[in-house]
Formats: C-alpha cells, structure tokens, sequence
C-alpha cells in the first residue's frame, strides 16, 4: 500500500505538457521535438553511403570553378 502511494506523489511531480520548457517551448513540445530528432537520427544512410566520390571530372569539360 506504502509503494503505491509513493508512485502516485511521485508522479505528481513531473511538469505538465504546457508547462515551460527550455529554449522557450512547453515540455510536450521539446519531448515532441526529442522523438522527432531521434526518428532523423535512425534514418542517416550509412557512412558508405554518402561518402565522398573518388570519381574525377573528364579532363575535356570545364568545372564550375575553373576560369576561362
């Protein structure tokens, strides 16, 4: 009995959504952005994936940095 008392005061102690948060956001919505990030985090292809290309310009075509 003494445990379920003790989870009830204690979950009483957390802020509400539309409490404010850091950065000037509610709690729900720097939670909501914290789920966001995570989800962007777990799709990045692998870093073979994107890395840079060893693949050299043919020499008969001008790049955009070359000058005339």
């Amino acid at each position: 009995m003494l445990l379920v008392i003790a989870a009830l005061a204690l979950s009483g102690c957390q802020k509400a959504d539309n409490a404010p948060g850091p950065g000037g956001v509610t709690v729900g919505e720097a939670r909501a952005l914290d789920e966001a990030a995570e989800m962007i985090e777990a799709r990045r292809p692998p870093p073979d994936l994107v890395a840079p290309s060893s693949t050299q310009w043919p020499s008969g075509q001008a790049s955009a940095t070359s000058t005339p």
